[in-house]
């Protein structure tokens, strides 16, 4: 099932929020993932492989980890749903 592009941004916050351990809530299109969580390597890893199964995109872990904040995820990764 693929997720319509509108409900992107909704997708990447849950899983980010699933693999953080964070309230749904807490996360604001501004909010640095590295400064404000700590995300690391693994984490990151873990939120690209979840967004790839649900996204049924193909994403970069570079590219994700260029994303600092949660709306620059959602802007990547809307981008490539939206090409699918």
């Amino acid at each position: 099932m693929r997720v319509p592009p509108e409900d992107v941004a909704a997708v990447v916050r849950d899983t980010i929020c699933e693999v953080l351990g964070v309230e749904p809530g807490a996360l604001r299109d501004e909010t640095d993932l590295e400064a404000e969580y700590g995300i690391d390597s693994l984490e990151l890893m873990a939120v690209g492989t979840r967004l790839e199964q649900v996204l049924g995109v193909r994403i970069d872990a570079g590219e994700l980890a260029r994303a600092r904040t949660v709306g620059q995820a959602v802007a990547l990764l809307g981008g490539r749903v939206a090409t699918a």
